[in-house]
């Protein structure tokens, strides 16, 4: 584990395609969030988990819960957060993962540590010619430049544009994409882990 690295799980919105409540949905033997929480302990001990309101996550124990800027819409405002917690924290680096993509690499972390050297500001995961800025490791510095960004847009792959973005790509096969997530029923559904038999 790394203590010079913050984690923050993006709780995310509603999940409205899911029909609410994503976070909680059962992933396995536990839930989204939950599988979330503790892909990113294996990685830091300054963990912490970034929602709208409580109720995403009821039930959760033994976290910090990041609270949103209700006037920053979007997956911008979890980032909000988890900047000011890595600040607090004083860790140089922020990964953020997104709750509802349960097979994330064992060596996202290591991977995105390597590339992120100067002047990139954040290094971000891409599979199968698609951008994932959900899953990156930002300079905790970069906080600095939000809320100047938030005063005319709002999405995190802009902002990581704007930090100068570096790309990692991890080989996938469709079908077998570590960085698929769950924005239906039939996708979670697709995720499950494999019983043995």
């Amino acid at each position: 584990m790394n203590a010079a690295t913050a984690v923050v799980v993006l709780a995310g919105g509603e999940g409205r395609r899911m029909g609410g409540g994503k976070p909680l949905r059962p992933f396995g033997d536990t839930t989204l969030v939950a599988h979330a929480l503790a892909m990113a302990r294996r990685w830091s001990p300054t963990v912490a988990v970034a929602v709208r309101s409580a109720d995403q996550v009821e039930g959760l124990r033994d976290v910090r819960l990041l609270y949103d800027d209700t006037a920053i819409g979007g997956p911008a405002a979890g980032l909000a957060s988890a900047f000011a917690f890595a600040a607090e924290a004083g860790t140089p680096t922020l990964l953020t993962l997104p709750c509802d993509a349960p097979n994330l690499p064992a060596d996202l972390l290591t991977r995105l540590r390597a590339a992120l050297r100067p002047p990139a500001g954040v290094a971000v995961a891409t599979s199968l010619g698609r951008l994932h800025p959900a899953c990156a490791l930002w300079r905790s510095e970069c906080g600095a430049q939000l809320p100047a960004y938030l005063e005319g847009a709002a999405s995190l792959r802009g902002f990581a544009t704007t930090c100068g973005m570096t790309t990692v790509d991890w080989d996938a096969e469709p079908g077998e994409d570590p960085f698929a997530n769950a924005n239906t029923p039939a996708d979670l559904a697709a995720l499950q882990p494999r019983r043995s038999s």
